[in-house]
């Protein structure tokens, strides 16, 4: 999987999309998804913000971080690169999502997208926000575990 933060070229803002979820529940995330495997992962990331958004990344500024998640009571591991977009060109839109999760998406000035962030999952708020407040340049790695069967009820424990 690979996520992307992308920047309004003059305002700064984050570009967000809010996702639905089973059951009805939904989450604002940077746009992204699952990458197919025939697919080099800066071109599958460029389709998925295309496909969520509208705007076409012509230019990537780099990989920002890694995060690898652990649902050891679910059985499954997930790793997620997360790349700067440099340029970008097209107009924001939404409605073109093949999965459907997608229904909106939104320039989101800093103070915006923390409210924005706080109801989605700890291993994408948490990195983000780190990244908003400090603008490394070099890329990190984050870990989390998630304990429990049941999303209602499960736990989240940073490990790295």
């Amino acid at each position: 999987m690979a996520g992307a933060v992308v920047e309004h070229p003059d305002r700064g803002d984050l570009l967000l999309v809010r996702n639905v979820r089973r059951g009805g529940r939904w989450d604002w995330t940077p746009p992204g998804g699952v990458i197919e495997h025939h697919e080099e992962l800066l071109v599958g990331l460029g389709r998925e913000v295309e496909e969520e958004t509208g705007l076409r990344v012509q230019a990537w500024s780099g990989l920002l971080y890694e995060v690898r998640i652990e649902a050891v009571d679910l059985r499954w591991d997930l790793r997620v690169e997360v790349h700067r977009s440099g340029e970008v060109a097209g107009s924001l839109a939404t409605g073109e999502d093949p999965d459907g999760i997608v229904v909106d998406a939104r320039w989101a000035d800093p103070v915006t997208a923390r409210d924005l962030l706080e109801s989605t999952q700890p291993w994408v708020r948490e990195p983000l926000l780190e990244w908003m407040d400090e603008r490394w340049t070099t890329p990190r790695s984050f870990g989390f575990r998630v304990h429990g069967t049941d999303v209602a009820s499960t736990t989240v424990e940073r490990t790295a």
